[in-house]
């Protein structure tokens, strides 16, 4: 593996704490992050299926829309088994090895999830400002340079940083405050200095998370700006939704990572970043196939279309069945 090629510590693995201080709520908090990780999976593999079986929907926002669902999937899963594991057993044992690899899986996803979002609203921004246009500024290629740079970047960054932080010695103690390899509370427990790390970390999120937010944000600036010149109220609202859903998403994605990774030290609080990390890597994961499901007129419509040609198709197959059993008593 690339990372802790020449590496020695004296610890071979962590612990996580996990929510190890509410053993009484241990059954429950399984049974409600399960329940949430099943509705994130299943709503986002619908997702992905419905866009790739209706050519109705293969168009660039679609486009990023698959990839966002397909980023969820694994976005959850590199966090939630591991930490299902936990809550069940009670053993938050994870070798340095599987921390690293981890780390470098959850930041990938993340910073590829902060470009992705960005992409989507530069999208958005050439649809509504520039209509007559969006055909040629977003064909093909540019969508998927547009996936691969997001990619890309969370590979180098995942790699960059994961090497980082495991370059450091960990001498113990060994307890992770966290239910999963996250940054921060890593660096807590590493011996030395580590501040140059924790400077590496901020320059990452100014870079990879405030930077393509504030690309978000110009992006909403000129797009609520050209559907308050829009003449008929039909049209402002037609052009209002479809950019409201990308718009809660990205609320409630950046709402979170922003408030974990760039708050002073100060105020940290393990307590609260578990909370907080629980929410942007388990509940938004769920929330956004619903989001986009709901407030989305084209998605429902070929959803329902979706549906409507398996139940034909049972119907049809049930039927042919029972004419073949009426054929054979006769």
């Amino acid at each position: 593996m690339w990372i802790m090629a020449n590496h020695s510590s004296l610890v071979s693995e962590f612990i996580f704490v996990g929510f190890s201080k509410l053993p009484q709520w241990r059954m429950l908090l399984f049974a409600l992050v399960l329940s949430m990780y099943t509705v994130s999976l299943a709503g986002n593999t619908v997702i992905t299926s419905v866009i790739k079986l209706n050519p109705v929907l293969h168009t660039p926002m679609y486009f990023f829309l698959t990839n966002l669902s397909l980023l969820e999937i694994c976005y959850t899963t590199a966090i939630v088994p591991k930490m299902l594991v936990s809550l069940v057993s009670g053993n938050g044992q994870i070798s340095l090895w599987g921390c690293a690899t981890q780390m470098y899986f959850f930041t990938l996803f993340g910073i590829t999830e902060c470009c992705l979002l960005a992409a989507m609203a530069y999208d958005r921004y050439v649809a509504i400002c520039k209509p007559l246009h969006y055909s040629v500024i977003m064909n093909w290629g540019v969508c998927a340079q547009l996936s691969v740079a997001s990619w890309s970047v969370g590979v180098m960054v995942g790699l960059g940083q994961t090497n980082y932080v495991f370059s450091l010695t960990y001498c113990g103690p060994n307890k992770i405050n966290h239910f999963f390899c996250d940054i921060p509370p890593l660096l807590t427990l590493a011996c030395g200095d580590t501040s140059m790390n924790v400077i590496a970390v901020y320059m990452v999120a100014l870079l990879f998370i405030t930077a393509p937010f504030l690309l978000i944000l110009t992006s909403y600036i000129y797009i609520i700006s050209s559907i308050l010149r829009m003449p008929s109220a039909e049209g402002r609202h037609k052009a209002f939704s479809t950019c409201s859903s990308h718009l809660i998403v990205v609320s409630l994605f950046y709402g979170s990572g922003i408030i974990t990774y760039l708050r002073p030290k100060s105020s940290y609080s393990a307590e609260s970043d578990k909370l907080l990390a629980l929410f942007y890597t388990v509940v938004t994961s769920m929330l956004n196939p619903v989001i986009y499901s709901l407030r989305n007129k084209e998605v429902k419509v070929a959803l329902s279309r979706t549906m409507g040609k398996k139940l034909c198709f049972r119907r049809h197959h049930c039927s042919l069945l029972f004419s073949s059993g009426l054929n054979i008593i006769t």
